[in-house]
């Protein structure tokens, strides 16, 4: 993605997109989740992290690959493939403990993340970005994959 939908006080998007180009937001090369996620940049400082929406470059094509997530530690992969013109990231910056997961374990502040394909958060009241509305009698689908593999 060269864009992002930046958000304002509260996390809603303003409606305008942003370049990521030289920000903590850009992740069109590979880089660490976390290298970057304490930088001082407003959009940060608005999530406490990443809890943004990418917009994403390829998004008209049928599901094309869209992320890749390298853990070099295990070798696992996975690959996000959508047909959805957005991407949310949320890197668990409102996890604390209090959430019980697999095996017991207790979800701590940003020990996991999310991608989520989407439209883009608030598309009925941003006129500028795609259009999520659904009229009656029509039928939404979308289709994202998640591929897992080892490298």
């Amino acid at each position: 993605a060269d864009k992002t939908t930046p958000v304002a006080k509260g996390l809603m998007p303003t409606g305008k997109l942003a370049d990521v180009a030289n920000t903590p937001m850009y992740f069109r090369k590979p880089v660490k989740i976390g290298e970057r996620i304490n930088a001082d940049d407003e959009q940060l400082k608005l999530g406490f992290g990443y809890d943004h929406n990418w917009v994403l470059n390829k998004h008209k094509e049928l599901q094309p690959k869209v992320v890749t997530v390298y853990e070099p530690e295990s070798g696992r992969v996975m690959d996000v493939f959508t047909d959805q013109p957005g991407m949310q990231f949320y890197s668990g910056n409102f996890l604390d403990g209090t959430v019980k997961g697999k095996m017991g374990i207790m979800y701590k502040y940003r020990t996991g993340f999310c991608l989520e394909a989407q439209k883009f958060p608030d598309s009925p009241n941003q006129p500028s970005f795609p259009s999520a509305r659904l009229d009656p009698g029509q039928t939404y689908r979308q289709t994202t994959t998640y591929r897992f593999g080892v490298r």
